[in-house]
């Protein structure tokens, strides 16, 4: 994605997670990001259970002028970014192509199935195994981690919007992006998040797809 460049009309960005990660929040970020350069964006949000903990995943449909039903089609997904490692797969199974990229978070939210032993949670290996047979591009970064050492895991969303930036996913700038977090939260918030924003535009300097 060439920045300030929309390569297609509508783009199709699908960012998951678990509830409580604050991925509704990142798309709604994105959506006013994108809307101030002058595109028309629709933003529909899908609830797989309605507590903490349940998948939640946020449709962003951009195009140049037309305003496109909130929900992507099934297998028209173009991005999808996800907080949490498996929900990158069950989005992938609904909505991937050969063509899409994905952009993942490694840190597991282990539902309640998993934590009471009756079921098992796959293995990193075999989900990223999994994700690149399935997608153009993938690429799985450990954002949680550095939001730990940060001493605020809620930062993990906001890392993974400066790396879905830095690697070009949307037609915005880093700049673009910062404006919004400028206007969102207060001053003390607004210098965590931009750090935690920094350090997301860093791992995109600093890593490549695979596939």
């Amino acid at each position: 994605m060439t920045k300030h460049a929309l390569q297609k009309d509508p783009l199709n960005a699908i960012i998951t997670g678990v509830g409580g990660q604050g991925n509704v929040l990142m798309a709604q970020l994105f959506g006013r990001a994108l809307t101030d350069k002058g595109f028309a964006v629709t933003v529909g949000d899908t609830y797989g259970a309605a507590q903490r903990g349940g998948p939640v995943s946020s449709h962003l449909r951009i195009s140049k002028q037309t305003l496109y039903s909130p929900l992507t089609p099934s297998g028209q997904a173009d991005i999808i970014i996800s907080l949490e490692p498996v929900e990158a797969l069950r989005v992938l199974g609904g909505w991937g192509n050969p063509g899409v990229v994905v952009l993942s978070n490694t840190r597991p939210s282990y539902p309640f199935d998993v934590t009471s032993g009756g079921a098992d949670y796959p293995a990193l290996a075999d989900i990223t195994a999994a994700a690149g047979e399935l997608a153009q591009k993938t690429l799985f970064i450990d954002a949680s981690e550095i939001a730990l050492e940060m001493g605020a895991p809620v930062l993990t969303n906001t890392i993974m919007s400066g790396l879905a930036v830095g690697l070009d996913l949307f037609p915005i700038t880093a700049d673009d992006f910062i404006a919004v977090l400028k206007n969102q939260f207060d001053d003390k918030k607004f210098n965590l998040n931009h750090s935690a924003f920094q350090k997301g535009l860093d791992l995109a300097a600093s890593n490549k797809w695979s596939n």
